[in-house]
């Protein structure tokens, strides 16, 4: 089956009533908090309709869901990783997860490592789960800079937070920069919670590398928490799953309260559905972003040539460098005030986000060229 991926009428977005479509004023066109503009996969709207009409809206029962089966078998095909289902957990969402297993893993005080610029609520989330931030800055182009990782732990620091693929930049690691992270946190006995939400929208080009199958000492001491929501557009029905591939790991789940495992029912069955009969539609929406990805590339070298962008490998999020163009600290305010365009700005992402906006390009050819001609019109 075709998606009509191209042309979607605006006032149909404008229907919706998710945080996109409903924060600004209608002038204003949204371009900044991560959904696509997508419809849904169709098996994913059959099954959640199916659930309505028989009236199954109360609590999930992840175990007897299938969940963990759909998602190993979805691993396998998308990464060639082989998963254990009886270690695919349910939670909330991504970071509900990532605060519970910091509680379980740190000391009030403990230092956990993230690299900057990076997904904002990464910062408050380790300073409700009682630890302080320790920042090992992302290097050239988006990559993992291992030295300052290493300072990190060795100033000690029990916990890294990865970001695989990396939110702003799009940048995916290496498989020898994973197996080098999983070496040093086995060498300083630490934990790498790797959030992998990006990664069934890697495109063509870059390969996603799953943290946990690197090597022994990967599965050792990581976790990976991933979900359907980002690739799906399913983040409003609240699921995800933690993954663990060794002993030490699986008890670190087992330690975590229930209300930590705690999912959404119509979020579980969405991401059955997801994982189970969603790649036709995942393989459109991969190809219709690298073509987005091509179209911002070709507008930004014809009308906008000052601005910095290394092109992202995953998802649909286009990390600006706009520094030097006078739009001051947070370029995304005036571009807000000049031109009614809300992207997001750089600053709430931590060191080097300074100067930057973070651009979806998650929408049809059309919205992306006014955006894009937008930005534009606030240079100009």
């Amino acid at each position: 089956m075709r998606y009509e991926l191209e042309s979607i009428p605006l006032e149909w977005l404008r229907s919706r009533e998710s945080i996109k479509w409903t924060t600004h004023p209608p002038e204003v066109l949204p371009a900044f908090v991560a959904e696509m503009d997508f419809p849904l996969a169709d098996p994913i709207k059959r099954a959640l309709a199916s659930a309505i009409e028989r009236g199954d809206t109360g609590y999930a029962n992840p175990a007897a869901s299938g969940l963990g089966a759909a998602f190993t078998a979805f691993a396998s095909r998308r990464w060639g990783w082989d998963v254990d289902p009886e270690q695919v957990h349910t939670t909330s969402d991504v970071v509900h997860g990532l605060t519970a297993l910091l509680r379980s893993l740190i000391d009030p005080g403990d230092g956990v490592i993230v690299n900057p610029p990076v997904y904002y609520p990464f910062f408050s989330l380790i300073e409700e789960a009682g630890g302080h931030v320790v920042e090992a800055s992302l290097g050239p182009r988006g990559g993992l800079d291992l030295d300052s990782i290493e300072a990190g732990f060795r100033g000690g620091a029990r916990v890294m937070l990865l970001c695989s693929p990396q939110n702003p930049t799009g940048a995916v690691p290496s498989r020898d920069e994973l197996t080098q992270l999983a070496d040093l946190a086995a060498e300083h006995g630490a934990w790498i919670l790797s959030d992998e939400i990006h990664a069934p929208l890697t495109l063509p080009g870059a390969e996603h590398i799953p943290f946990l199958s690197v090597s022994p000492a990967a599965a050792r001491h990581g976790i990976c928490l991933t979900s359907a929501s980002k690739a799906f557009n399913l983040a409003g029905l609240g699921c995800a799953v933690m993954v663990t591939a060794s002993d030490p790991a699986r008890d670190v789940i087992a330690r975590l309260p229930p209300s930590a495992l705690h999912a959404g029912h119509l979020g579980v069955i969405g991401a059955r559905a997801a994982f189970t009969q969603g790649d036709e539609w995942l393989d459109q929406i991969v190809h219709r972003l690298d073509l987005n990805r091509k179209l911002l590339g070709e507008r930004l070298a014809a009308d906008l040539p000052s601005i910095s962008w290394v092109p992202h490998e995953a998802g649909y999020l286009a990390w600006l460098d706009l520094r030097g163009l006078g739009l001051g600290d947070d370029p995304a305010a005036a571009i807000l005030e000049r031109s009614r365009l809300a992207t997001t700005g750089g600053l709430p992402f931590g060191s080097g986000g300074v100067g930057h906006c973070r651009l979806n390009i998650g929408t049809t050819p059309e919205l992306l060229e006014e955006a894009i001609s937008r930005v534009v019109e606030a240079i100009r």
